[in-house]
């Protein structure tokens, strides 16, 4: 028996037994071809739904036009049954990940039956406490992976290396391809029972394998080459009603191309979920792909907090020392821009040097303006982000990168995940009085931090693995005294404290990063690892301060790294296949598996 039927099958027992009562002819069964949504969030919830085969995706709202990626629902599992119980609208959409087959039953018929057999309900809660279980441990995502090619060349080798990398991290893994073309259902879902990830790999020219292997997956990986153009005949899509991870694209580039370029053309012609930037022949990239299908791969989330924020710098030179690699980065305002250079692929020299170069030595909030709009004219910021990032993109980042500002025409977050990024940045760090807004498209955009200064819900979005989090959104920033007594303004241009700003600007700054208690909670809940600096005594514009800030970075890294109680990729480490199976099941055979060629398996 398959990890996913064990898990459904009490279930899928009790259920089974309501056809045998009155009303059982009031059940009705259809098919959902792969991506048609079984039903939306907050649709009425009148009726159960049984799949008996393929996968459903359930998902919830995330942010900006990434959707959060809640489970999968695999064969012998019900959907809709917490809204049917509770008799409440649907809280999630429901949509057909392959093609599936669903059983459905009226609300009434079911309870009629639940009546007559109440080890029904029983095993309906056990489900149900399972599930908030495994979302928690995020042991409920894809397994069945597809990676169909959009080049000429083979991406078999790449594939291979990929599954290679799934195996060291200590999971099974089956390469499928053409050669199973023939095979019956039965063989792929005994397949797929029987390791904890499958991979699919279609090549160019291999239509009707690459046909079947978009009906069969669970989530898929495109793979082009990022100096080319799409082909003409690549038509896939993204779910129906959803831009959703469900459709990834890799973008390969040759050896010794150290930049990615190009990306944009790719993304407008797809509008996929995520992208990925990968160097031919080079195995950290294959590795990296290995982390994010298997749930492992880590993202790094940076809050706003003004020159406090250097402490970012010490927390990444600390965690990269101890071993740990960057999946995905996103931050808020000055997090933003450091994370900008972890997703650059700066190394902590390079970091350092071009804060240092910006921020330390570039004074951003020296050209103090008349406050018609803001308290600097915000010049002096667009040089030093032009001097960084020139005309860097974010799609044609190293890593999948994305920082958010707050939009002040529609009152909710921007995502930025494309587009010029000294513009994305600039937006983000425009704190309101402070610095002029961001224009964009007639809409007006300030810092994230207004609205998010810690935005770990959009990573928890973006992959199931660990988020580490370093957070100073409540370390106060304001000096009292300054404020109580300020400085003669002959004093204050005498001592160069002008190139800071007023003390106004420190008081708009953190008037701006002011997060709730229940905002802030929220935010760090969604984290794995919560590192909290405490830059003492630091004002929140002291942009002179870098060498003892950096240093509480490091301090607070080192501290929470002591604590971890298991290594940081399995925080949220998904269960094998021989964990998932009922302990008499776990000595059962495996399916054969000759009728393909296999790589990398454990």
């Amino acid at each position: 028996m398959s990890p996913s039927s064990s898990r459904g099958h009490s279930f899928e027992a009790a259920l089974a037994r309501v056809f045998e009562h009155a009303g059982a002819n009031r059940a009705s069964w259809f098919t959902l071809t792969s991506g048609e949504p079984l039903f939306t969030a907050g649709s009425p919830s009148d009726t159960l739904y049984l799949l008996r085969s393929g996968r459903l995706g359930v998902y919830g709202e995330g942010v900006g036009d990434v959707p959060e990626l809640r489970g999968v629902i695999r064969p012998g599992e019900p959907a809709g049954e917490m809204a049917l119980v509770a008799e409440t609208p649907h809280t999630a959409t429901v949509v057909a990940l392959r093609d599936s087959e669903v059983l459905a039953l009226p609300r009434d018929a079911f309870f009629k039956a639940a009546r007559h057999d109440p080890d029904l309900l029983v095993e309906l809660a056990r489900l149900m406490i399972r599930r908030a279980r495994d979302r928690s441990e995020g042991g409920t995502h894809p397994t069945v992976f597809g990676f169909v090619s959009a080049r000429s060349r083979p991406i078999r080798a790449f594939v291979e290396r990929v599954a290679a990398a799934v195996v060291e991290l200590g999971f099974t893994v089956q390469v499928v391809d053409e050669a199973a073309l023939s095979s019956a259902a039965e063989w792929f879902a005994r397949l797929e029972g029987a390791h904890d990830f499958v991979l699919y790999v279609a090549e160019r020219e291999e239509t009707a394998w690459t046909s079947l292997c978009l009906r069969q997956v669970d989530h898929l990986f495109l793979i082009g080459e990022g100096l080319s153009t799409p082909p003409v005949d690549v038509t896939l899509a993204s779910p129906v009603g959803l831009r959703s991870p469900a459709l990834d694209l890799i973008l390969t580039r040759p050896r010794g191309m150290d930049r990615p370029t190009n990306t944009r053309v790719w993304l407008d012609a797809l509008n996929p979920g995520r992208w990925f930037q990968v160097q031919e022949g080079e195995s950290t990239d294959a590795a990296r792909i290995a982390r994010v299908l298997t749930g492992t791969s880590i993202g790094l989330v940076l809050s706003g907090g003004g020159a406090r924020a250097y402490a970012h710098v010490g927390a990444v030179q600390v965690l990269r020392a101890a071993g740990v690699t960057f999946d995905f980065i996103g931050g808020a305002s000055m997090g933003a821009v450091i994370g900008a250079g972890v997703a650059l692929g700066w190394d902590d020299a390079e970091i350092d040097l071009r804060i240092r170069e910006a921020f330390v030595e570039g004074s951003p909030l020296s050209d103090i303006a008349f406050p018609m709009i803001a308290m600097t004219r915000g010049r002096k910021v667009q040089q030093l982000l032009q001097a960084t990032y020139a005309d860097q993109t974010v799609e044609d980042m190293l890593l999948p990168f994305y920082c958010v500002s707050s939009n002040l025409t529609r009152g909710e977050i921007e995502v930025h995940r494309r587009g010029p990024l000294k513009q994305a940045i600039r937006a983000s760090i425009s704190l309101p009085g402070v610095l002029p807004p961001v224009v964009s498209k007639g809409e007006v955009l300030v810092d994230g931090a207004v609205i998010d200064n810690f935005p770990t819900k959009t990573m928890r979005c973006l992959h199931a693995g660990p988020v580490i989090g370093v957070d100073l959104s409540r370390i106060r920033g304001v000096d009292a005294h300054t404020l109580e007594r300020p400085p003669s303004w002959w004093k204050w241009l005498a001592s160069g404290e002008w190139k800071k700003g007023t003390p106004l600007v420190a008081v708009l700054m953190r008037s701006a990063t002011i997060t709730t208690d229940a905002e802030l909670k929220v935010a760090r809940e969604e984290t794995d690892l919560l590192i909290q600096p405490n830059p003492e005594g630091v004002d929140i514009r002291d942009w002179k301060a870098y060498a003892q800030t950096v240093e509480s970075g490091r301090a607070a890294a080192r501290e929470a790294l002591r604590d971890l109680p298991a290594p940081l990729t399995h925080l949220r480490r998904r269960s094998t296949a021989s964990q998932l199976l009922e302990p008499d099941e776990r000595d059962n055979e495996m399916p054969e598996t000759d009728e393909v060629t296999a790589r990398g398996v454990a």
